[in-house]
């Protein structure tokens, strides 16, 4: 069953152009990467799927439900099933990393206070983080902000997760840590994977396939090795730097 389908879909932003045209079939469980450059209109497929754009033109289906047909409690139920992780983490500088994990759980569940504390002691055991409940934002390093991050992302146990620029602003030995995380709690989790990023090493590492954004149209979708044996000279050129 597709995840996400989106059928010629068009967006502008104060008359420019930023999707053209966009057909795209996102399958679930796998993990789809979507690889362009800066300012391609990666993030925007992102706020596609959680409602947060409509698209001027097209139509994207959610599991197959055009998502013009949906109302307020369609996309409160749809956006309940997603994780989200932000390019910066968007973490709440006046909370403690368990406040910020748990606040999804306070917000969307009647747990009681020891159940959520248990819960989040879960997912941060999922990310490689333990023993950091009482620290705040600033306390932390960029890669263990982005752990937290992810934690609070699948703390409701989501169907599908989201990921805007992942590896953005961390060192590279960093960036090889959070992308086999990726990896392991897309396997573990048995959920759908979107990863939107124009760092090709993790993209190659990580995805079951490979979409490659160019002026606002998929010009390639397969796996990593059919990408990298691609004659295309944009998709060889982009891959090279």
């Amino acid at each position: 069953m597709p995840f996400v389908f989106f059928d010629e879909v068009h967006k502008s932003f104060e008359g420019k152009e930023v999707l053209r045209g966009l057909t795209v079939l996102i399958r679930k469980k796998e993990m789809l990467v979507i690889l362009g450059g800066s300012g391609s209109g990666k993030t925007v497929i992102l706020k596609h799927i959680v409602g947060l754009l409509n698209p001027d033109r097209g139509r994207v289906y959610l599991e197959e439900r055009p998502g013009d047909g949906f109302g307020e409690a369609d996309w409160l139920e749809w956006r309940r099933q997603i994780g989200f992780l932000f390019q910066n983490g968007a973490l709440f500088d006046s909370m403690t990393v368990l406040e910020n994990v748990a606040f999804p759980l306070r917000e969307h569940t009647r747990l009681s206070d020891r159940e959520i504390r248990g819960r989040v002691r879960e997912k941060l055991k999922l990310v490689g983080l333990e023993s950091v409940e009482k620290m705040m934002p600033d306390k932390l390093s960029g890669g263990m902000r982005k752990r937290v991050a992810l934690a609070r992302a699948v703390i409701l146990e989501p169907q599908a997760v989201l990921y805007d620029e992942p590896t953005t602003g961390l060192d590279p030995i960093t960036c090889k840590w959070v992308t086999k995380l990726m990896r392991g709690v897309h396997e573990k989790l048995n959920v759908t994977s979107v990863v939107v990023t124009h760092n090709i090493q993790s993209a190659l590492s990580i995805a079951d396939r490979i979409a490659f954004l160019h002026r606002g149209r998929i010009r390639f979708l397969g796996t990593p090795a059919e990408i990298q044996a691609s004659d295309d000279r944009i998709i060889q050129d982009f891959l090279k730097g």
